[in-house]
């Protein structure tokens, strides 16, 4: 059997993600003596691909496959689908499969940040030169050998630049003033009368503010499911 080069498999995964609205996001390559994440059989991973959404890119594909599933999808539906879409483009790749979801907890956030050079926003949620705010990651996949660099590494960080900060001033709940986001003060906001008729109905205002990548924002359907999600 003949083994596809490297270059052949990152095209093969991005072909079998691409109907689902997944794309490669990035590449982190470990060194010799660097921990990598264990692979199935138990040794260390000598890279990892992360792969996410770009804007509202999987909602279209998601909500299709949530409107045939009898329970809709169950208490996590977004986990169960990512699962049910990147597990067997795993397995016929021959990687295993990660996902933020899952225990032992990998460290996304930091793969994210070396693969494609991001930097967290106030919001915590790390932003991207292009897509600003309104981009994510469902899971990676672990190799036994080194792949190339699959996102580019942009340069700076948009944050620097924003003199304003109107993330900031917008938030109802006063979340991200102290210069972490506060999750419990947020969801307590969502959970009151003035949240649930403002960033529960209509999305993030703190998120929505950002200037930068605005032509990537989620669906408004879209919006209102994850703030579902993070109020409980």
């Amino acid at each position: 059997m003949t083994v596809p080069s490297a270059d052949e498999l990152l095209e093969t995964i991005r072909a079998a993600l691409a109907p689902h609205g997944l794309f490669l996001r990035g590449t982190v390559n470990f060194a010799d003596g660097e921990a990598g994440p264990m692979l199935a059989d138990g040794k260390p991973a000598a890279s990892v691909v992360l792969i996410g959404n770009i804007g509202g890119s999987l909602w279209e594909p998601f909500t299709w496959w949530r409107e045939r599933e009898a329970d809709r999808g169950g208490a996590d539906p977004l986990d169960k689908w990512s699962k049910q879409v990147m597990h067997p483009i795993g397995e016929a790749a021959g990687a295993t499969t990660y996902f933020p979801s899952d225990p032992p907890w990998q460290p996304f956030q930091q793969w994210a940040m070396r693969a494609e050079g991001l930097k967290p926003s106030p919001l915590g949620i790390l932003i991207h030169p292009e897509y600003g705010l309104w981009h994510g990651y469902r899971g990676a996949l672990g190799f036994d050998r080194v792949l190339p660099q699959t996102g580019a590494v942009p340069a700076g960080h948009p944050c620097d630049a924003c003199v304003e900060k109107p993330c900031i001033s917008a938030c109802p709940a006063d979340a991200v003033a102290s210069g972490a986001f506060d999750v419990a003060r947020c969801r307590m906001h969502l959970r009151s009368e003035a949240g649930a008729g403002g960033c529960l109905a209509h999305g993030c205002l703190s998120r929505d503010a950002c200037p930068v990548g605005r032509h990537y924002r989620y669906p408004a359907v879209q919006l209102r499911f994850h703030m579902a999600a993070l109020s409980f």
